[in-house]
C-alpha cells in the first residue's frame, strides 16, 4: 500500500462502514465500547456544550457523547463511506438534531480558532502523517481551558501479554478478516504492523509531550485492556 498514511486509511476504511461496529466489537473481544464509553468519560461537558469528533467513522464515540453528557457534536470524517453509515445510525439513534457531520481531515479542520468546548478521536493517530503539527490543529479549534481526549492502539507491556498480542494481531485477525471479508482481511494484516510502528515511533512518554507542545497542559494517559489500548488527554492552555 503506497501513499500516505492518511491516503492509506482512507482507503483501508472505505468498504467497512456498513460491519464496522459488529466487527470491531467482537475482534476486540467485546472490549472497542468500553474503550469508546471511557475516552469520552475524560471530557468535562455539558448540554450547553460543542464537542468536536475527529475521524468519527460511524458516529460510535459522537452518540456516547450525547449518551453521556448531552452535548452537541460535530463529527467530522474524511471517509464518505464511513459518514453515510454514520447518518444511517444517527437515523436509528434519533440523534440527528444533537450530532451534525461533515466530511474533512484532521490536516486542516475547516472551523475557526476556538470552535469547540471539547475534542475526541478514536483511533487516528497512527494515522497522521506529521503527528505534533496535527496535535496542533487539533488545539487550535479548541477554546482555551477545553479539553481532548484521544484513543489510540499500542503494544502491551510485559513479555507474556506482548506475546499474546503479538499472536491475535499477527494470526488471528488476518485469518478471521479473510472469513468475514477481503475488506477486513485488508486491515487484519495491516493492523499488527502499524500499530508497532507507531509504538516504536511515538510511545506514550513521547506522545504526551508532543501533547505539552501542541499547547496542551494536565496532560495524561491510561492503558486500558492490558495495555493494548491508551486514552490521552490534556487540556488546552
Amino acid at each position: 500500500m503506497a501513499g500516505t498514511r492518511t491516503e492509506l486509511a482512507r482507503g483501508l476504511f472505505a468498504p467497512l462502514g456498513p460491519t464496522y461496529d459488529r466487527y470491531a466489537n467482537a475482534l476486540s473481544f467485546g472490549q472497542d465500547p468500553r474503550w469508546r464509553r471511557f475516552l469520552v468519560s475524560r471530557l468535562p461537558v455539558g448540554a450547553d456544550d460543542v464537542v468536536l469528533d475527529v475521524a468519527t467513522g460511524t458516529a460510535a464515540v459522537a452518540l456516547e457523547l450525547v449518551r453521556q453528557t448531552g452535548c452537541s457534536v460535530v463529527g467530522v470524517d474524511q471517509s464518505p463511506e464511513m459518514l453515510d453509515e454514520a447518518r444511517r445510525r444517527l437515523l436509528l439513534a434519533a440523534e440527528t438534531k444533537r450530532v451534525r457531520l461533515g466530511e474533512a481531515s484532521a490536516q486542516e479542520l475547516p472551523f475557526e480558532d476556538g470552535s469547540f468546548d471539547g475534542l475526541t478521536a478514536a483511533y487516528l493517530l497512527r494515522y497522521l502523517d506529521d503527528l505534533p503539527t496535527e496535535l496542533g490543529e487539533l488545539a487550535r479549534v479548541l477554546r482555551p481551558g477545553a479539553t481532548a481526549a484521544l484513543l489510540d492502539f499500542g503494544v502491551p507491556p510485559g513479555p507474556l501479554p506482548r506475546a499474546a498480542w503479538n499472536l491475535w494481531v499477527d494470526v488471528g485477525l488476518p485469518v478471521l478478516g479473510r472469513a468475514i471479508s477481503p475488506g477486513w482481511h485488508e486491515v487484519g494484516r495491516f493492523l499488527g504492523g502499524s500499530i508497532r510502528d507507531f509504538d516504536r515511533r511515538w510511545p506514550v512518554p513521547r506522545l504526551l509531550t508532543a501533547l505539552r507542545e501542541a499547547g496542551f497542559d494536565d496532560v495524561r494517559a491510561r492503558r486500558l485492556s492490558l495495555g493494548g489500548c491508551t486514552v490521552l488527554w490534556g487540556r488546552r492552555a
